[in-house]
């Protein structure tokens, strides 16, 4: 996040801000998603976050991060998209207002969306006074606003992100081969021994735009397969068959999904020098800092 934050990684101002909002949404998926909820709670029953108000309030923010994550990764796809598909749309849509105003927008939107999550469920037990637990009220779970409620949720975190960046990778692989070839063609022979400069920063580009968008759909694969083969058919309740392969495979896709928010870190230092460069002055910087104090306290 400092790194991207910075803005010394040769990417434009655009791809920056959506990136560093991508690396913020993704480190707000681990705190939330993994290490409150999926640690803290199912491990250490007894915590503050076991008390009805507080595991409402975790469970809200579980669903409006991962959202806000999945969109975040939406848009610098559609971002891309535009500025390599799109040239007329390009100095209008690409621009850092366009970014600053989606990165905003989303998180509003998610927040709006996901407010009846605060109302679904209940206590599990109440003792001394005291409400502990959530669980699903059942009378939310059964009536019809909670029915279409749970599977707008789906459709939303899963099933429509993943079409749209499949979507617009393959509308973008379109482009980018008939450009090429088309460049390729006048340029003639004089490509094989000089290197266009165009086509490097295009392919630049285009490496992070895949590895990003890319991981994100191999490791959304598991969870949204199942979800087409489980919810769909009706086949959510496993009734304490942990062993079931419906089973198995929907707690692999949650595993699968998570893991996404933490790959994109890997995919920039993996894919870009600039920011290898600058994770290491980074890195330094605090050391730089100490040993110059050390040095004027000796002095």
């Amino acid at each position: 996040m400092v790194v991207l934050f910075r803005g010394n990684c040769g990417l434009s101002r655009c791809m920056s801000h959506y990136m560093a909002a991508m690396a913020t949404a993704d480190l707000l998926v681990m705190i939330v998603c993994v290490i409150a909820y999926h640690i803290v709670m199912y491990h250490f029953p007894f915590s503050f976050l076991s008390y009805t108000s507080a595991c409402k309030v975790v469970l809200y923010f579980t669903s409006t991060c991962l959202q806000t994550s999945v969109w975040y990764t939406v848009l610098f796809t559609a971002d891309r998209f535009v500025a390599i598909c799109c040239q007329k749309l390009k100095a209008k849509y690409c621009t850092v207002r366009t970014a600053v105003a989606g990165i905003i927008t989303v998180p509003l939107l998610v927040h709006l969306q996901n407010v009846p999550y605060l109302f679904e469920f209940k206590p599990v037990r109440v003792a001394n006074g005291i409400q502990w637990g959530c669980q699903p009220s059942s009378w939310f779970m059964t009536s019809r606003v909670g029915v279409a409620f749970s599977f707008l949720q789906s459709i939303l975190t899963v099933i429509l992100p993943f079409v749209l960046i499949a979507l617009f990778n393959c509308l973008t692989v379109r482009r980018i081969l008939l450009a090429s070839k088309v460049r390729r063609g006048l340029r003639g022979h004089s490509s094989q021994t000089q290197k266009d400069p165009e086509m490097e920063g295009r392919r630049k580009s285009i490496i992070l735009l895949f590895t990003v968008s890319g991981s994100f759909i191999l490791l959304w694969l598991t969870i949204t397969v199942t979800f087409l083969t489980t919810r769909l058919a009706g086949t959510v309740h496993y009734d304490g068959d942990y062993t079931d392969p419906a089973y198995v495979a929907t707690e692999a896709g949650y595993m699968l999904m998570y893991l996404s928010s933490c790959t994109n870190t890997c995919i920039y230092t993996a894919t870009q020098p600039k920011f290898r460069e600058e994770m290491r002055l980074v890195l330094k910087s605090p050391w730089t800092l100490f040993l110059s104090l050390v040095k004027r306290k000796h002095r």
